[in-house]
């Protein structure tokens, strides 16, 4: 009784640390992206975040809104180790970090209101797994 107490025990703390340690890392990978998103960008709301392996793709839909300026920011724990890819909802692309050296943001201005799907993955020649994390900050422009 007493040694499956100390394993229950044992079990609980390593699960504690781990977790914390992983809400930790979590933290700072946001922090991480909110500089990408100071002044005069606003956080458009809750960062996209997938844990990825290998060649997994994690995929996230948004709706960016016409007269706005847009900052979309993809992290890491490496430096521009996230290959990310806007579509529209056709699937057409409308932009690759990839054919800009895996940039960690993205600036456009959007003219009219697209569904778009944002794709992510990890850059395999750097890490085979990790976090992706995306942010889309806005600053209006209808002022």
């Amino acid at each position: 009784m007493k040694k499956g107490l100390i394993a229950l025990i044992a079990f609980l703390s390593f699960s504690f640390i781990t977790t914390t340690n992983l809400n930790s890392q979590e933290e700072e990978l946001l922090n991480t992206c909110a500089n990408y998103l100071k002044s005069p960008y606003i956080i458009s709301g809750q960062p996209f975040k997938a844990f990825l392996t290998g060649d997994e793709v994690a995929e996230f839909h948004t709706t960016f809104f016409s007269g706005s300026t847009y900052r979309v920011v993809a992290c890491s724990h490496k430096q521009n180790n996230i290959i990310f890819s806007i579509y529209d909802k056709e699937r057409n692309l409308v932009f690759s970090n990839q054919n800009h050296e895996n940039i960690n943001f993205w600036d456009f201005k959007i003219d009219g209101s697209l569904e778009c799907i944002i794709e992510a993955k990890l850059n395999t020649k750097q890490t085979t797994s990790g976090i992706a994390m995306l942010m889309v900050g806005f600053k209006n422009n209808t002022k």
